[in-house]
């Protein structure tokens, strides 16, 4: 079954912010290890990835240098900033209440009465 586009464009931002909470990394890179640490659920394509990164750098939320890799190629690489470990934080913050929200609504409300 295939994830309703939507779902996704929501957290974009949230899962490349976390992705590069852990380290400097390149654009392919981003979507392979998306993928890897969902299970293959997340398949962001490249003309999704860089207009956020795009943006978010743009925004001061990300940083990027380039750096030659083993085969000679240079990469691109991107850093999270301060401004946007901030933001990684609103945007798990978010996530945690709408997480909840759609918890709540899944299993009848917290206030759920039961109809027998």
């Amino acid at each position: 079954m295939k994830l309703d586009k939507g779902l996704m464009a929501g957290s974009s931002t949230m899962l490349v912010l976390t992705l590069l909470e852990s380290g400097d990394m390149y654009g392919y890179q981003m979507i392979e290890e998306l993928s890897r640490r969902s299970n293959q659920v997340f398949q962001m394509q490249e003309g999704t990835l860089y207009p956020i990164l795009h943006t978010l750098e743009k925004g001061k939320y990300l940083s990027s240098y380039e750096q030659q890799a083993p085969t000679g190629r240079m990469r691109k690489y991107y850093k999270l900033t301060r401004k946007g470990r901030e933001l990684l934080t609103e945007k798990k913050s978010e996530w945690e209440k709408f997480h909840r929200g759609v918890e709540d609504v899944l299993s009848g409300g917290a206030n759920a009465l039961s109809f027998s």
